[in-house]
């Protein structure tokens, strides 16, 4: 897969992501023994697995559009890339410290966000800091566009090309 690839299909899962996490739904209530967070808006736990509230769903609503602004160009998805490893990577150690795995009260980063962080993180330091063979597609000129063209051939009463009437020609 394409470094380019990869930031498109990063870019639509945390653009999805982002999205349903506005969906109130789609959140169950955080439990009892979970860090507080100051900011509480739209705070639960997605899916029932990963916390989020409403920065943490604009964190990742603007990761997947940087990522689908990333995809057409090979140079801005290296860039997305490698700035998503080092984030991520950021975060995933944040999750794992006690005093900040709610990012001083914004956005709650523990519980599965660690390991999704750490993977995410992993995945996009892979496809950033990977080397790219560049092919090019050539398409080989077909034989037959070298030779005369078939009018002439026929004019010259000639059924198969390989009669010997191009010595005259």
């Amino acid at each position: 897969m394409k470094t380019s690839t990869f930031a498109l299909i990063i870019g639509i899962t945390y653009l999805a992501v982002g999205l349903l996490g506005l969906v109130p739904a789609a959140l169950m209530p955080p439990p009892a023994d979970a860090p507080p967070t100051t900011f509480t808006l739209l705070y639960g736990y997605l899916l029932g697995l990963f916390p989020v509230n409403i920065l943490h769903t604009a964190v990742h609503f603007a990761i997947g559009v940087w990522g689908l602004m990333a995809w057409r160009d090979l140079d801005s998805a290296k860039i997305f890339s490698r700035s998503l490893a080092i984030l991520y990577g950021a975060l995933a150690v944040m999750g794992l410290i006690p005093g900040l795995n709610n990012m001083f009260g914004f956005i709650p980063l523990h519980s599965h966000d660690v390991w999704l962080h750490a993977g995410t993180a992993a995945l996009a330091a892979y496809f950033g800091w990977r080397s790219e063979v560049h092919m090019e597609r050539r398409t080989l000129s077909d034989r037959r566009q070298r030779m005369l063209p078939v009018a002439r051939e026929r004019r010259l009463g000639l059924a198969d090309r390989r009669q010997s009437a191009y010595a005259g020609a």
